[in-house]
């Protein structure tokens, strides 16, 4: 397995769906979620132009942070939290991640801010939308995100940036594209409403067996695992 080349592939492949949108390349953010991965390969995925990393659990963050952090990487690196985070860890990452994309209810947000707010930060967030209504997944409903994010002004130390979903695995994206269209039309309701901290700026959708579909319906973030460092090992410690 050759990372280099697959994130190579993917960027191809990107370029093309994100032509089809009428943007550029440049306009899609690609994050390698490294989860069950060792951090060397993550650092592999660093080192072919990667500087985006995604993880679902906390532990996973802080080991290759530190990791990260003394071979002075971590400068060129941009972490993202991408999995449901529970309110008792959120201690441990809130001045490492650049972005949280799974903020999905008022107790969680209020856990963001006050430990921001300890670090003297902003925390940057995007609200996890569950489009499909999948008992198995987190987020909110689309009848209750406007509320919602209007819950968030009055948080001082949170700036939402956009919106994240996870849209049913589907053999044939095609399936699944109403999901990210309905998340469009969403996120673009939100960007005409003028709220104290919120910038509609990410469009956080797309995983490696639909990502394509995802940046043709207007994504700008795409979270590609498996396609970069092949299938996951869940065997490992915590999966």
């Amino acid at each position: 397995m050759d990372i280099k080349e697959n994130i190579d592939n993917i960027l191809e492949k990107i370029k093309v769906a994100a032509e089809k949108s009428g943007r550029k390349s440049e306009d899609i953010i690609l994050i390698a979620v490294s989860k069950t991965v060792d951090w060397e390969k993550a650092k592999e995925a660093v080192e072919a132009g990667v500087n985006n990393l995604g993880e679902n659990r906390v532990q996973e963050i802080t080991n290759k942070y530190e990791q990260f952090d003394n071979l002075n990487l971590n400068s060129n690196v941009n972490w993202h939290m991408i999995g449901h985070l529970q309110k008792n860890k959120v201690k441990y990452i809130i001045d490492k991640v650049n972005l949280i994309h799974s903020v999905e209810n008022l107790e969680l947000a209020n856990e963001i801010n006050k430990r921001a707010a300890q670090h003297n930060l902003i925390s940057n967030v995007l609200i996890e939308l569950n489009i499909g209504e999948e008992e198995s997944k987190f987020g909110i409903s689309d009848e209750n995100v406007i509320e919602f994010v209007k819950s968030l002004e009055q948080f001082e130390h949170i700036k939402v940036l956009g919106l994240m979903t996870v849209a049913p695995y589907a053999e044939n994206p095609e399936d699944v594209r109403w999901v990210f269209k309905k998340m469009k039309e969403i996120y673009n309701n939100i960007s005409n409403i003028n709220l104290r901290n919120t910038e509609m700026k990410y469009l956080s959708m797309g995983m490696t067996n639909d990502f394509e579909i995802a940046i043709e319906e207007g994504s700008n973030i795409v979270r590609i695992g498996t396609a970069i460092f092949g299938a996951r090992d869940y065997t490992k410690k915590g999966y």
